[in-house]
């Protein structure tokens, strides 16, 4: 009996799109994981990219639970000495609400060459309006 692996050329790429409006933030980021990994295709394997693309859109209309506004923290830092940087999550929903998806998702993705390459399959925008209506995506739904 032989394992049937998929290749890279045999895998047809969907494109589905998300409403995040009202929608919480980590129940919504674990649903697009799962797309991008291809989880819930037949022909899914860890080690192949078997996902689809996903569109998110009205990103800053996103929900979070709890006091995760004012306790969710992210840090970076710039390499400089003292160089600690942090931003809550209520402030970078205002500047950038993007970013707080992208986050939550990228972290939910598997690390390396592979989770990078998943990622890039991943569009969010702010508003309803995104410039991928050629590709005909499909309504995804949690």
């Amino acid at each position: 009996m032989n394992t049937y692996m998929p290749k890279p050329d045999e895998i047809t790429k969907g494109w589905f799109i998300f409403d995040a409006d009202g929608k919480t933030l980590g129940r919504a980021a674990s649903r697009i994981a799962t797309i991008l990994r291809g989880k819930h295709k037949a022909v899914y394997s860890p080690s192949v990219d078997t996902g689809d693309f996903v569109i998110v859109v009205n990103a800053g209309k996103i929900a979070v639970t709890g006091n995760k506004l004012t306790d969710k923290v992210y840090y970076h830092h710039t390499n400089y000495p003292g160089g600690i940087r942090s931003v809550t999550l209520e402030k970078l929903l205002e500047k950038e609400p993007e970013e707080a998806i992208k986050k939550a998702v990228k972290g939910m993705l598997p690390k390396g060459t592979l989770g990078r390459e998943m990622f890039k399959k991943l569009k969010v925008y702010a508003a309803a309006e995104h410039p991928h209506q050629a590709q005909q995506p499909k309504e995804l739904t949690l």
